[in-house]
């Protein structure tokens, strides 16, 4: 037996499971950074294959695509997301502070700025697309601020 024995001898089958598990999640930690490496190494080969047909081309301007996953990122549901902060805002807000506002309402917690710059451009294009049919913009300048349609 590794280590002081506990005095309940009920808990120590909890404690080897505890321990399997956490040997597990770090066996699944390298795993990943082993796949990460792999697909470095992948994007590198394309990378060169690139090269070889254009050479003057920029790779720089090739972006990562990354999937948006979750409830908060289906179809329509950001719309839907920022019109219920705007039904319990007091005034119009620009639509970084709408994004702010959303992940707040959701519970996600992020200090990365440049994200929820990201995220208030698209809810600002779908307030957009959506501008006369229940929200609509205040003011003619920029940013622009939205607040629902009065009825």
């Amino acid at each position: 037996m590794r280590g002081r024995p506990t005095k309940d001898p009920y808990t120590r089958p909890a404690i080897n499971t505890l321990e399997r598990l956490h040997a597990e999640l770090g066996g699944k930690i390298l795993e990943n950074r082993q796949e990460a490496e792999s697909l470095r190494e992948q994007m590198r080969h394309v990378e060169a294959v690139i090269k070889m047909l254009a050479p003057d081309y920029n790779l720089a301007k090739i972006t990562v695509k990354r999937r948006a996953t979750g409830k908060w990122f289906k179809r329509g549901t950001l719309y839907r997301k920022a019109v219920d902060v705007l039904r319990t805002a007091t005034e119009p807000m620009t639509a970084t502070e709408l994004a702010w506002a959303v992940l707040a309402a959701g519970g996600i917690q992020t200090d990365d700025k440049k994200a929820v710059q990201i995220l208030g451009q698209s809810i600002q294009s779908s307030l957009r697309n959506h501008a006369g049919k229940g929200v609509e913009q205040v003011n003619e300048g920029i940013p622009a601020k939205w607040q629902l349609t009065q009825t």
